[in-house]
């Protein structure tokens, strides 16, 4: 099918454009930019006035707990590629479950999954998984979602291997020793409370492991969802040093602070745990630099496992709807241009991945975003597809609305 997407404001920050420009679409494929190709004839036209047309955006961070509910809460939210940890049960760890996970997606055929494989068996740590067997099937990378790997020596000889085969490894920065016991960040809230905490040093220090051993090794080595000014900084250095480094924050650590737990809220419960202002601030002012990208961290949780006292509720937040507004509504706060904030979810996150999506050059997969930044719209649970209706901004007047989402340039 022929599209073309007119009288829109076409914003691709990989390749600097932001215009007003009709954008053309054939078999798939991004066909041309402005002038019409020669020869194209339309079936279909798609009038984006008063809209941003842009990539589709690309998720870093995103669990599948019912796989067609948050497909379609992804394409909802212009959310046309997700990056799925390994921490499902079970956990990525065999090429034929991975290869499963690929298909039932692409039949689904809503928003693009990329999982990433299990760095060790069942998670565990341990022994190694089967990497080459796991790239195969279609992993793009590999972790140990927020699980620990506690023998330094089996994290290097995973590195190790990672770097001879050039797969790249994705780590959640957290000391166990100094995490296990943790729900909050230690500080005042956490004290006043009665919480055990998790230090900022929890962090800091594992970053500073995963780096040394990123040098020791060559591995291309990302950090998922870091949560302090300091480990931020950590990271900013390294990148200037040259290391092969990239990270992300989740898009509630950008808004939200150790005192959003308020009164026991659990919706407020995050791993890593929401931190102080001051690092709220540092983490805006590191993704405005271009240090780290943004994610959802799409983490669907039963009502009833929120209902649950602060210390027993499942961490984590519904996103991938809330992506574009919440990013937007911090790239207002922050003083961001709104190509600079598009591009923290659309070509950041594909240069970490080493894919040419998150772009609208000629030539490249058609995965497009129509999006009204001036529409509002009230955070409901009944305006979410996601299963998940937990997140700390129900009742919020959030703006920036999705109008459409191509995906191979077929409309979802």
């Amino acid at each position: 099918m022929k599209i073309e997407i007119r009288n829109g404001r076409l914003i691709d920050p990989k390749n600097r454009r932001d215009e007003g420009a009709s954008l053309f679409i054939a078999a798939g494929k991004i066909a041309g930019i402005g002038q019409t190709p020669a020869g194209f004839v339309a079936d279909q036209v798609i009038d984006a006035a008063g809209a941003i047309v842009c990539p589709g955006f690309i998720d870093l961070g995103a669990r599948l707990n019912s796989i067609e509910a948050e497909l379609a809460a992804a394409v909802a939210g212009g959310v046309t590629s997700v990056v799925v940890p390994p921490d499902a049960d079970p956990p990525l760890d065999e090429p034929e479950l991975a290869d499963r996970l690929v298909h039932r997606a692409a039949d689904i055929g809503k928003a693009r999954v990329l999982p990433l494989g299990a760095l060790t068996l069942g998670l565990k740590g341990e022994r190694l998984a089967e990497l080459a067997g796991l790239a195969k099937a279609g992993c793009v990378a590999f972790s140990q979602a927020n699980r620990p790997v506690v023998d330094t020596e089996a994290l290097l000889r995973s590195f190790e291997y990672a770097a001879t085969f050039g797969f790249a490894v994705w780590m959640q920065p957290q000391d166990h020793w100094l995490a296990r016991n943790g729900i909050a960040h230690a500080g005042e809230v956490a004290s006043r409370l009665g919480l055990a905490g998790i230090p900022v040093s929890a962090e800091t220090i594992a970053i500073g492991t995963l780096l040394q051993l990123a040098r020791d090794t060559g591995v291309r080595l990302h950090l998922t969802r870091i949560s302090s000014a300091a480990g931020l900084t950590q990271i900013g250095k390294a990148q200037k040093e040259g290391l092969k480094v990239s990270c992300d924050v989740g898009i509630h650590h950008l808004h939200l602070t150790e005192n959003d737990i308020g009164f026991f809220d659990s919706q407020a419960r995050f791993d890593p745990p929401l931190r102080t202002q001051g690092d709220r601030q540092g983490l805006s002012a590191g993704v405005a630099r271009g240090v780290a990208a943004i994610c959802s961290d799409h983490t669907p949780v039963g009502a009833d496992d929120k209902l649950l006292p602060f210390g027993e509720a499942k961490p984590g937040a519904t996103g991938l709807e809330l992506l574009l507004p919440l990013t937007l509504k911090w790239a207002t706060a922050a003083d961001v241009d709104l190509a600079t904030a598009i591009a923290r979810i659309t070509a950041d996150p594909a240069a970490i991945l080493g894919s040419d999506r998150g772009q609208l050059g000629e030539g490249a997969d058609a995965d497009v975003c129509i999006f009204d930044p001036e529409a509002s719209w009230r955070l409901l649970p009944e305006a979410l597809r996601s299963k998940g209706k937990n997140t700390p901004f129900l009742g919020y007047e959030v703006q920036g609305k999705v109008r459409v989402a191509l995906v191979g340039g077929t409309q979802k």
